[in-house]
């Protein structure tokens, strides 16, 4: 009698824990994945210095490019250089070469695809694009004799991104995810590279996860964060980057908002063709920088310091969003 009595005040009590409010609750919470609950400490890494990024900007940016227009032999010089770099750092072309043909522009010109295929047997079916344009206007109005407008920040800045992103990831190969680093051309022409790459890539069935972009990241903003994206509202990219640095680097602008900087940059139509996370990470803020498609948008007036910070903490971010079990970028509802 003892026994059953005790077993019976068991039941109870293992009755009353379970209809507690709390352990309610706790059952119907949304169920949380692996990959969402791991809390990303703070990281920093120095893979990319000033000498590094100097070397690639005082080339791209140089006088002899003659401000890289679209269809000069000054971007096909720029093509070959960022070609070699591809080469010297194991990547592979993902087409039967590195020079992707535009075919929406009547001279001869290229965008620079590399690819690096992921180390998982099943996410290296998926792909992000890490990419940035390296044509300019090639000439602007005269200042002081001088009429070549180099694009130092409009966008050798950007490129010398993905060159050195493509150097990090080429030498270390641990991303689970497949990478292409693709360099545009003609996105003064109205981001036709892009256009012309991203309707390729889907005509293929590229099962794309995101596209990341780079632009005009030369100068360091005045703001309580270093980074931004366009189209922050989008999409849960900006929180996710955070997450993965562990600290806040990704702000919010409202001026790119105002400007629809996200139309305006060759993520665009990768958003447009995949309809999947396709943002600009960019430091250029409307107040930090005066020389826009100007002569004066010269090398000696970006700070390397500065973009090897950025480059080093988006080597962080990139990392750890090509490793991730989930998906975890997605657009807002």
């Amino acid at each position: 009698m003892k026994r059953l009595v005790t077993l019976l005040l068991s039941l109870l009590l293992v009755y009353a824990c379970a209809t507690r409010p709390e352990n309610y609750l706790r059952k119907t919470k949304k169920k949380i994945e692996p990959s969402e609950s791991i809390t990303y400490t703070p990281k920093t890494i120095s893979f990319t210095d000033s000498v590094a990024v100097g070397a690639h900007m005082n080339f791209l940016a140089s006088d002899a490019l003659k401000g890289r227009d679209t269809g000069t032999e000054g971007l096909e010089m720029a093509a070959a250089y960022i070609q070699e770099e591809f080469q010297k750092y194991g990547l592979s072309p993902y087409f039967e070469s590195f020079r992707d043909t535009l075919s929406n522009f009547k001279k001869p010109t290229y965008n620079v695809v590399g690819f690096l295929e992921g180390s998982d047997p099943q996410l290296k079916s998926e792909f992000i694009i890490i990419g940035a344009h390296y044509d300019h206007i090639g000439f602007a109005d005269r200042v002081n004799g001088d009429a070549i407008a180099n694009g130092a920040n409009d966008n050798a800045s950007g490129t010398t991104a993905v060159l050195e992103l493509a150097r990090y990831f080429g030498k270390n190969k641990q991303h689970k995810r497949s990478l292409l680093f693709a360099l545009f051309s003609a996105e003064e022409r109205g981001l036709l590279g892009s256009k012309h790459l991203a309707e390729r890539l889907k005509a293929d069935s590229l099962n794309l996860y995101s596209m990341v972009n780079f632009e005009m990241i030369g100068v360091p903003m005045r703001r309580e964060f270093p980074m931004y994206v366009t189209g922050y509202k989008r999409s849960n990219m900006a929180e996710r980057m955070n997450v993965y640095a562990g600290k806040e680097i990704i702000g919010y602008l409202p001026t790119a908002a105002m400007n629809n900087l996200f139309q305006r940059s060759d993520n665009y139509p990768f958003h447009k063709s995949f309809k999947v996370p396709s943002q600009t990470v960019c430091t250029f803020d409307f107040d930090n920088y005066q020389y826009y498609h100007h002569v004066d948008d010269e090398a000696d007036k970006m700070d390397y310091p500065h973009m090897s910070r950025v480059i080093n903490d988006m080597i962080i971010i990139l990392d750890r969003m090509a490793s991730t079990t989930e998906k975890e970028i997605i657009y807002n509802k």
